[in-house]
C-alpha cells in the first residue's frame, strides 16, 4: 500500500483517463483498470471486494431494469417504418419555408427523442434519412450535418432518456419526476434550434433553400394532411403508453419501459414490417448496445467507489468551495465549467458517477433545488454529444454520412449548436421554474 494524499489521488486518476483516451482505449477499460490500479495502491488486495458490491449493486437495480428495455424500444421502433413517413411528412409541411428540410430534421428528432431516450438510433436513422436529401437539395454541407447531430442528441434530455434514467438512480430521486424537469428543457433546446435554422436560412437563403415546386406539388394539401395524421399516431401512442403511464401513476418507469417496448414490437408488426430475422437482428442490436452501456456503468461505478474511497471527492469539494467568495452563484458557473470541460474528455456516464456524489452535496448545501440542479447537469453535458475529439453523436454521424462529407466538416457543422446549447442552459438558470413546472404539478 502506498500513502496517496487526495489530491495526487485526483491528479493521477484524471491524467490515467486522458491518457488511456488518447491511446484509444475504451472507456470501461481505461476507468475499471484505472480502479483496480488504484484500489491495490491504497488499500491492497482487500480493495477488491469493493468491487464485488458494486457489481451486485449495478446488476440488481431495478431502476437500471428500464435502460434495456428503453433501448429494445428504440431498436423495434428504428425497423418500423415509422421515421419515414414522418420525415417526408414534415419535410412536406414544412416546404414553403426557406430551410425547410433542416426544421423537418428538428421536429422530427424531437418527435423520436420522445419515442425512443437513446441518441444511437435518432441521429443514426436521421443522418440516413436527412442529410443525402439536405445535400441533394444543395443545402450547406455543415448546417445538414449540424442539424441533425444537434437534433439527434435531444434524445438524451427529452424523456424516455437513459440519461435521465441513470440521473435518478444516481440522486435516488423519482425517475418520473426527472422526466417531467427535463421534458420543457428538452422542447426549449428544440425550439432554438428550429429558430436558428429559420434565421439563418431566411438571411441566407442558398445555405436551405425551399423545397422546388415540383416537389412540393407532388404532394396534394388533401394528401399531406393525411400523411401526417396517419403517421402521428404511432408516436403519439407510444408516448401515452411510456410517459403518460409514469406520469399518471399507473406504473414506474421500470414497468413503463416494458410497455414501451411492447407498443413498438406492436406498431413494427402493423406497418409489416416484422420478420423474425428483423426480430433477432433488434434482439442482437440491442444486447450490444446494453452490453456496453452496463459494461461502462459498473466500470464507472468501482471507478467512482476508489476515487471517493481514496479521498479525491473531498479534495474537488474542497477546489470546488475555494470560490466562496464569488457567492452561490459563482460556485454554480465553477460547477458547470467542469462539468462542460469534462464533456470534452470523458463518458458522459463517467461524468455522472463522478460529479453527483460531489456536486449534489455541495449544492444542497447552497440551496439549490435537487431536480433543476440536476437537469441543469443534463442540458450542460447535451454539449458533451457534440464536443470533438470524443462527442458520440459525430462518430455515429460520420458511420453513415455520404462519402463527400469529412470528419471535419462535422466539427464544423455542430459548432453553432454547442453555443446554442449553452444558451439553453442560460435559460434554465435564468428561469428555473421551466424545470419545476411539471414535477410539482404531474408527479405527485
Amino acid at each position: 500500500m502506498i500513502d496517496l494524499s487526495p489530491e495526487t489521488v485526483v491528479f493521477l486518476m484524471f491524467i490515467g483517463i486522458l491518457g488511456g483516451l488518447a491511446l484509444g482505449h475504451p472507456v470501461a477499460f481505461i476507468m475499471g483498470g484505472l480502479a483496480t490500479i488504484f484500489a491495490y495502491l491504497g488499500w491492497g488486495p482487500q480493495g477488491t471486494y469493493l468491487f464485488q458490491g458494486r457489481a451486485f449493486d449495478s446488476t440488481t437495480n431495478n431502476i437500471l431494469i428500464a435502460i434495456p428495455q428503453f433501448v429494445l424500444m428504440a431498436s423495434f421502433l428504428g425497423k418500423s417504418g415509422i421515421s419515414d413517413g414522418l420525415f417526408r411528412s414534415m419535410m412536406h409541411l414544412f416546404g414553403p419555408i426557406n430551410g425547410a428540410i433542416g426544421l423537418a430534421v428538428i421536429v422530427m428528432c424531437a418527435i423520436e427523442a420522445a419515442c425512443t431516450g437513446i441518441i444511437g438510433a435518432s441521429v443514426v436513422s436521421m443522418t440516413i434519412l436527412a442529410v443525402p436529401v439536405m445535400l441533394k437539395n444543395h443545402y450547406n454541407k455543415h448546417l445538414s450535418v449540424g442539424a441533425v447531430a444537434a437534433g439527434g442528441v435531444l434524445s438524451i434530455l427529452i424523456p424516455p432518456s437513459i440519461m435521465l434514467v441513470m440521473m435518478a438512480d444516481q440522486a435516488g430521486i423519482s425517475v418520473g419526476k426527472l422526466f417531467a424537469g427535463g421534458f420543457i428543457p428538452g422542447l426549449i433546446l428544440a425550439a432554438l434550434f428550429f429558430v436558428f435554422i429559420l434565421v439563418l436560412t431566411s438571411l441566407r437563403p442558398e445555405m436551405g433553400p425551399a423545397l422546388p415546386h415540383e416537389v412540393r406539388d407532388a404532394v396534394p394539401a388533401g394528401q399531406l394532411a393525411k400523411m401526417l395524421a396517419v403517421n402521428m399516431v404511432p408516436p403519439i401512442l407510444l408516448m401515452a403508453g411510456v410517459l403518460g403511464t409514469i406520469w399518471t401513476g399507473v406504473a414506474t418507469a421500470t414497468e413503463a419501459s416494458g410497455v414501451g417496448a411492447l407498443i413498438s414490437l406492436v406498431l413494427m408488426i402493423a406497418y409489416g414490417k416484422f420478420t423474425w430475422k428483423l426480430f433477432w437482428e433488434c434482439i442482437i442490436s440491442s444486447a450490444r448496445t446494453n452490453c456496453m452501456v452496463m459494461t461502462i456503468l459498473f466500470a464507472a461505478s468501482i471507478f467512482t467507489g476508489v476515487f471517493l474511497g481514496l479521498g479525491g471527492g473531498d479534495a474537488v469539494t474542497d477546489f470546488v468551495m475555494l470560490f466562496g467568495a464569488l457567492g452561490k452563484w459563482g460556485i454554480l458557473f465553477i460547477m458547470m465549467f467542469i462539468i462542460f470541460i469534462l464533456g470534452f474528455l470523458i463518458d458522459w456516464i463517467a461524468i455522472i458517477y463522478i460529479t453527483f456524489p460531489i456536486f449534489l452535496p455541495i449544492a444542497a448545501k447552497l440551496g439549490f433545488d435537487k431536480i433543476w440542479f440536476i437537469v441543469l447537469i443534463a442540458v450542460n453535458l447535451q454539449t458533451s454529444f457534440l464536443s470533438p475529439p470524443f462527442g458520440y453523436a459525430l462518430f455515429y454521424m460520420k458511420t453513415t454520412v455520404p462519402r463527400e462529407v469529412s470528419l471535419l466538416d462535422i466539427y464544423k457543422g455542430v459548432v453553432p449548436f454547442i453555443f446554442i446549447q449553452l444558451i439553453g442552459l442560460a435559460i434554465i438558470i435564468l428561469w428555473p421554474w421551466l424545470v419545476t413546472y411539471l414535477p410539482a404539478r404531474i408527479i405527485n
